[in-house]
């Protein structure tokens, strides 16, 4: 493996077993705050994990496609195909286990994905890194000029709140009745603009690292200077245009970015130029098979819900033995977390070690 690459696989590890830690607490009912989504403005440690995962998958973006010599139909149809199989992953698990497809939610973390990789790898294929980041600041311009500037329905321009937002009203409009939220989605199409903004910045570190006139250590002076950049304009720009995850603002896209940037920064220096790897297997373990790692927990989440055990899942009569023991709680909720996440991850070091690789 080039080593230049540890240092963002151990990254997409990271942020992949942090994204099930996050997702599957015993019960949603008792988790500690760090590990519950901001309710509305604001941010949390857990509203970092998605968009760290799309800046990385911008990164990947740059060091894969920056090999082909010739870009052909064969190239188009191969990212193609990923975007639909990615699509369509995440439509399914949409749908299972009850497979009922009449009010199946279209959009999604999978989706979304899938959409910022088609974007971002066309964009990439066809521009310039100048001109990729102007299309990242449009894509962050426009998205905040309709949700400021433009009224919709019979609501006045710049409302921000709960399903009533421009976002929102778009999303209602193109998949009705089909929303995570019921009249909103934090995945929706519409807040899918910022995202691919999202992955550009991962696209432009891509660059960075590609860049062969630099030194290692250049390189990951520059990330961080470009990081703290970004990180505080979000900043500045969360006075006007609130930082939120649930509809991707760009202060959101800005201000996660940018730490996105130090902590690649901060891998880079520990793994790649100070060459640190005694705890770097957990990560780069979980990121050899990410989406893989990401659909199974995913399935099996759902399967520990089905009641089978008195009439409960698995997970519900582990959390009636937490409260019965008098004991907080949030504790075994985050117990069960951390075993889920431990269990996936032995699944996962098994395929490893056959050197079975799950790639779309």
């Amino acid at each position: 493996m080039n080593s230049r690459l540890i240092s963002l696989d151990f990254f997409r590890g990271f942020t992949i077993a942090a994204m099930i830690v996050v997702n599957d607490p015993g019960s949603w009912k008792y988790v500690f705050a760090p590990l519950r989504h901001a309710e509305w403005h604001g941010v949390t440690p857990t509203d970092l994990v998605f968009p760290f995962f799309l800046f990385i998958v911008g990164v990947s973006i740059a060091l894969s496609l920056s090999k082909i010599e010739k870009t052909d139909f064969s190239t188009y149809l191969k990212i193609s195909k990923r975007t639909v199989i990615l699509f369509g992953i995440g439509i399914f698990l949409a749908v299972f286990p009850s497979f009922d497809f009449s009010t199946v939610r279209i959009a999604g973390v999978l989706q979304r994905i899938a959409l910022v990789y088609f974007f971002c790898s066309i964009i990439y294929l066809n521009t310039k890194t100048s001109q990729q980041i102007w299309i990242g600041v449009f894509c962050l311009l426009i998205y905040w000029f309709f949700m400021t500037k433009v009224p919709f329905d019979s609501s006045v321009a710049g409302i921000l709140e709960p399903g009533n937002n421009f976002a929102a009203w778009i999303d209602r409009f193109i998949t009705p009745g089909r929303l995570y939220q019921k009249t909103w989605d934090p995945e929706g199409l519409f807040s899918t603009i910022p995202a691919i903004a999202t992955g550009i910045s991962g696209m432009f570190c891509g660059h960075l690292i590609l860049n062969k006139s630099k030194s290692l250590k250049d390189k990951i002076i520059l990330i961080y200077l470009v990081g703290s950049i970004v990180l505080c304009l979000g900043m500045v720009w969360d006075f006007s245009f609130p930082i939120n995850k649930h509809i991707w603002t760009s202060s959101y896209v800005l201000f996660t970015s940018g730490l996105a940037m130090i902590f690649l920064a901060s891998c880079m220096w520990i793994i790649d130029h100070k060459k640190i790897k005694s705890y770097t297997k957990f990560g780069i373990v979980f990121g050899s098979n990410a989406i893989f790692a990401y659909v199974l927990h995913s399935i099996l989440g759902r399967l520990f819900h089905l009641p089978i055990i008195n009439g409960e899942g698995i997970q519900q009569a582990w959390m009636n033995f937490g409260i019965s023991t008098g004991i907080d709680p949030q504790i075994f909720s985050l117990i069960w977390a951390l075993f889920y996440t431990f269990f996936i991850y032995i699944i996962i070091l098994e395929m490893y070690k056959r050197k079975i690789f799950v790639k779309i």
